[in-house]
């Protein structure tokens, strides 16, 4: 709609028929067994914010089925979009029930959960980057903080190299075949907006199937913060930073790294 103002959650929808395609040729499972590994060193129920399709739920479900795990462990998505979720429940139908993960549509900045329940809290891809002014991300992680039991964990990770992207208009970036005869590219132009801190993504997913040819369009736009003002944020809202690094390898932290994770606790 003209003139409406842009939030972090705009896109999402149209985007969830291409999600999963897109994400197999870029991130991939990089991040997945460090997820894993994190999760299955808490307590209590989990939550991932921002959950999507379901990527990384259904693996850490699976991982608990061969693991102790204590009364409590029960494990939750939440995201905004009914697309993205309705491939989430596709996905983890396929997950045995004695694990399967619930799913919750509604709003990461105020979460629909009982104060202090929660063991962890995971915001993983850039989640967090999709809060686009101080007011949205205060709110997430204050409400996240009020969903942690004490000690509990936010673990999250930011996509840092976004706010160097260069400027660039009509660029294929991806292009392959999703099905006998159906081939889909991505149209993609990127903008910046340096006082805001703001890239902005113009999407178009281009399908072609024999001599039909559907174009979906969508604007992604993500917000980054550098490290020292984000960790403050953490630390206002309530949250002990307990490691800063850079990469799901365990590697330190520095400003180049390819991703920032940073794993605190709730004081």
């Amino acid at each position: 709609m003209a003139g409406r103002k842009t939030e972090g959650w705009h896109g999402w929808d149209t985007y969830a028929p291409f999600y999963d395609w897109e994400n197999a040729r870029t991130l991939g499972r990089r991040d997945v067994p460090f997820w894993v590994k994190t999760v299955g060193e808490t307590c209590g129920p989990v939550l991932e914010l921002g959950c999507g399709t379901g990527r990384l739920l259904a693996p850490i479900a699976r991982s608990w089925l061969t693991s102790e795990t204590d009364a409590n462990r029960r494990l939750l998505g939440i995201d905004r979009s009914e697309p993205m979720l309705a491939r989430a429940r596709r996905r983890l139908a396929r997950v045995p029930k004695a694990v399967r993960p619930s799913l919750l549509r509604g709003d990461v900045r105020a979460l629909p959960v009982r104060p202090g329940k929660l063991g962890a809290i995971v915001a993983a891809y850039g989640l967090l980057q999709s809060l686009l002014n101080d007011r949205d991300l205060e709110a997430t992680l204050t409400s996240a903080a009020s969903a942690l039991k004490r000690g509990g964990l936010l673990g999250i990770d930011l996509v840092p190299d976004l706010a160097v992207w260069e400027e660039y208009s009509g660029r294929i970036p991806i292009r392959g075949q999703v099905a006998p005869g159906t081939t889909l590219s991505l149209v993609e132009s990127v903008r910046q907006d340096r006082r805001k801190g703001l890239t902005i993504f113009d999407e178009q997913y281009v399908v072609r199937c024999s001599r039909e040819v559907r174009r979906h369009h969508f604007t992604l736009t993500f917000r980054t913060l550098p490290m020292g003002q984000f960790l403050a944020r953490m630390e206002r809202a309530g949250f002990r930073v307990d490691d800063v690094r850079g990469g799901y390898d365990g590697a330190p932290w520095h400003p180049e790294a390819d991703v920032w994770v940073v794993l605190a606790k709730r004081r």
